[in-house]
């Protein structure tokens, strides 16, 4: 049996030293200086692929100097899903000095970087790495006119199971999950003893011990987090059986990206640490809550929130209006790449708090815009995003949301009315007047075919870019499982 709590001390041992660089490191001769100053004898050159998912490649500390970071090292990009094709496979990773950490969950010292990806012919940005384009999208801002800075404060759910199993072939297809933490193992009967405590269906949110079993967990996540210098501020047990949920505080989409990445790499590396499994699938249960990311988002210039007005609908300014009229118009193209999944379909249905429905209002979680009300200072004056999913890739996912919302300012798309009412209590023919999201991947990856100019602004996302996705998406995903025999198709289908 998994020896839990001798990885628990070993998880400890990581925590007591102090790994967090000091926050003015920006140059390359600052970032050799705090390695040798930690002793880090390995260098991790971390990059995102174009699906969101971190890559990294590994070198002693003395193969590189402060040229390293000019030069760059290459590496196989045909390799790479989405990236270069083989007659044009070298690509080169440029570290970016400001990302140094010491890696949080290594048990060999090592220094982190984060990389960007370029072309070593012509020296510039790789047009499909997608930590470029978040850059380009917050210098797009800044060249409307609009505002100098965008704020952004994800909340990504995750589920850690203690089993999981699943194979698919020719003949053959299956998934099982389990966890103590739920309640379909109330009634088991197995060689360790069953002793309860369990949430009932859909009462598992903000629960406390013994019923929340995962409290150390996440504050051991929390901790090493912080270490890396990604600040939380809070974490709690979602509403499913084994949810859970940790809030990181707000800030540039660049580095939030970045930090989303940090935030997965060690929810996976602790919950395996500990014996469990995390996955961030946004359905991975039938018939319970799946996991999402609402995107909380405001817009700044000189300090001012652009997003208040006192005067205002849920004190929501003019620009904010036009910033959600943006979203709700180019949603079904947007959830292309917030809600990039197949299995993100299976999330946005009605009935499990899911925000299916193309309206904004305040407070209203049945909304796919929300306005929170939890402080009316200016500061606090945001929108929220619903329907994007943690398969999401953060640098993609946050650019295409400014993008849009940056349209609706520039075009004064207006929201309409707000939708201060429950939405799945409407009579059928009421409710048929709404709009909704996109019923599957391949109906939003057909809405980003045909709306996508206003990605393409100033560069931000490229066509390139663009029709690598939709490609890499219905090969790789939308006919796979369009071709392949659903199990439950033989509970209804075998006897005919």
């Amino acid at each position: 049996m998994f020896n839990k709590t001798k990885e628990m001390t070993s998880t400890s041992t990581i925590l007591s030293k102090n790994g967090k660089a000091p926050s003015k490191i920006t140059s390359p001769k600052e970032v050799l200086a705090y390695a040798r100053h930690l002793d880090l004898n390995i260098v991790d050159l971390k990059f995102t692929d174009l699906l969101g998912l971190w890559r990294h490649v590994s070198v002693p500390l003395e193969t590189i100097d402060e040229g390293s970071f000019e030069e760059g090292i290459g590496y196989d990009g045909s390799s790479i899903i989405g990236f270069q094709g083989i007659e044009e496979s070298d690509l080169i990773l440029l570290p970016d000095a400001t990302t140094a950490i010491k890696d949080p969950m290594l048990e060999v010292p090592t220094l982190s970087l984060i990389c960007n990806v370029y072309d070593p012919v012509t020296r510039t940005p790789y047009s499909r790495d997608a930590r470029r384009v978040a850059q380009a999208a917050e210098r797009y801002l800044i060249q409307t006119g609009i505002a100098d800075t965008s704020y952004w404060g994800p909340e990504a759910e995750f589920f850690v199971f203690d089993d999981v199993r699943y194979d698919n072939t020719p003949q053959a297809a299956y998934y099982f999950l389990d966890s103590d933490e739920s309640v379909w193992n109330n009634g088991r009967n197995g060689s360790r003893p069953n002793l309860g405590h369990r949430a009932r269906h859909k009462e598992h949110y903000f629960q406390q011990p013994p019923i929340d079993t995962m409290q150390d967990l996440r504050s051991r996540m929390t901790l090493l987090m912080r270490q890396a210098g990604v600040p939380v501020e809070m974490h709690h047990a979602e509403v499913a059986g084994s949810q859970q949920e940790i809030d990181l505080r707000f800030n540039t989409l660049t580095l939030m990206s970045d930090w989303q990445m940090m935030y997965k790499y060690i929810v996976k590396n602790v919950a395996r640490s500990y014996g469990y499994t995390a996955t961030f699938m946004p359905k991975p249960v039938f018939g319970d809550n799946g996991s999402g990311m609402h995107v909380h988002n405001s817009l700044w210039d000189k300090g001012e929130a652009l997003f208040y007005d006192e005067e205002g609908y849920a004190m929501l300014s003019e620009t904010a209006l036009f910033y959600i009229g943006g979203l709700l118009k180019h949603s079904a193209a947007l959830l292309a790449f917030c809600a990039p999944t197949s299995n993100s379909y299976r999330r946005l249905t009605p009935g499990y708090e899911a925000p299916v429905n193309l309206v904004y209002s305040q407070r209203n979680r049945s909304a796919s815009i929300r306005i929170p009300r939890y402080s009316d200072t200016p500061k606090a004056k945001r929108i929220e995003y619903r329907c994007p999913d943690p398969t999401a890739n953060p640098y993609l996912a946050f650019s295409a949301i400014l993008m849009a919302g940056i349209d609706g300012i520039q075009n004064r798309i207006h929201p309409g009315e707000p939708a201060d009412y429950d939405l799945y209590e409407l009579e059928p023919a009421e409710a048929a007047k709404i709009k909704q999201v996109p019923g599957s991947l391949a109906e939003a990856l057909v809405a980003l075919e045909y709306d996508h100019d206003f990605l393409l602004k100033g560069g931000v996302f490229t066509p390139d870019l663009i029709e690598t996705w939709i490609r890499l998406k219905r090969e790789r995903e939308v006919d796979p499982i369009r071709l392949r025999p659903h199990p439950y198709e033989f509970y209804l289908y075998y006897d005919a």
